[in-house]
């Protein structure tokens, strides 16, 4: 099942920099082979729901190995079976209407 996910993993005791960490995790998904696209507050996924699951966990895995005691994760995610869209879709489908 192919899955949209908005995510943003946040290392906690860690200061208040944390683009290096945010660097490792992309790191991680694009090796998955996963499409992502980096915002202000997080990334989003689209991939195949086992595939996405296990990238994520790879990330916190990898967050802890660099020092961070904690970590906080917001997931946001959504799926669908009656017919296939993408990140792109959804965005146009809404900027189409803002026309």
């Amino acid at each position: 099942m192919n899955v949209i996910m908005d995510v943003c993993i946040v290392p906690m005791g860690v200061g208040v920099s944390v683009s290096e960490y945010v660097v490792e995790c992309h790191k991680i998904l694009q090796k998955a082979g996963l499409k992502t696209q980096l915002h202000a507050y997080g990334t989003n996924i689209e991939g195949e729901w086992d595939v996405v699951m296990t990238a994520v966990k790879a990330c916190h895995e990898k967050v802890h190995s660099m020092g961070a005691p904690r970590i906080t994760t917001t997931l946001k995610l959504g799926t669908r079976i009656d017919r296939t869209q993408t990140m792109e879709d959804k965005v146009s489908s809404v900027v189409n209407k803002m026309r």
